[in-house]
């Protein structure tokens, strides 16, 4: 297997919750890590274990109110990096669909978490994983906030997209 290393400017972290309000949006780019994997053509196979990692600071949804309660909530400076470790890989069915089993640490609290993710080959040296995951806050010890008018739920719908150059 060929070692990858996920592009930070390449690669996107999305999460949204619903508040009683409006969806409360966040976008950034940033992750960093590498990855394992075989390319046959257009088929890869994900090698275990890896991890990627994003600065937690990074979280932000460009609205100062709700950005300065989400950085004080997450302890950024306390916990300041957010880690998916992948323990297993399984096919599932073909090349493209993968099935990742790990873990998910958040604000100093990890736990079990798998996700499908898709695969795919962008050129002969790159290759992207995209997958979707909803997570709730509260297990990971994070009271949803309350600001104002705005409650914003526990569930939290988190996608993210790695790309992956191989190292030589």
């Amino acid at each position: 297997m060929a070692r990858y290393r996920v592009v930070p400017d390449r690669s996107q972290l999305w999460a949204e919750a619903r508040s009683s309000l409006h969806p409360v949006k966040v976008e950034t780019s940033g992750l960093t890590g590498t990855v394992d994997a075989e390319v046959d053509g257009e088929a890869v196979r994900l090698g275990a274990p890896f991890r990627v990692e994003i600065d937690a600071a990074r979280l932000r949804s460009g609205t100062g109110l709700i950005d300065g309660e989400l950085q004080r909530r997450l302890e950024t400076r306390k916990f300041p990096t957010v880690i998916g470790e992948v323990r297993e890989t399984e096919s599932q069915g073909g090349a493209s669909r993968w099935l990742l089993r790990g873990a998910l640490t958040l604000h100093g609290v990890t736990c079990p978490a798998d996700a499908e993710v898709a695969v795919r080959v962008i050129d002969d040296r790159t290759i992207e994983i995209e997958g979707e995951k909803v997570i709730d806050m509260r297990d990971y010890g994070l009271d949803p906030p309350r600001l104002l008018m705005l409650r914003v739920h526990p569930d939290v719908r988190v996608r993210a997209r790695l790309v992956a150059r191989r190292e030589d």
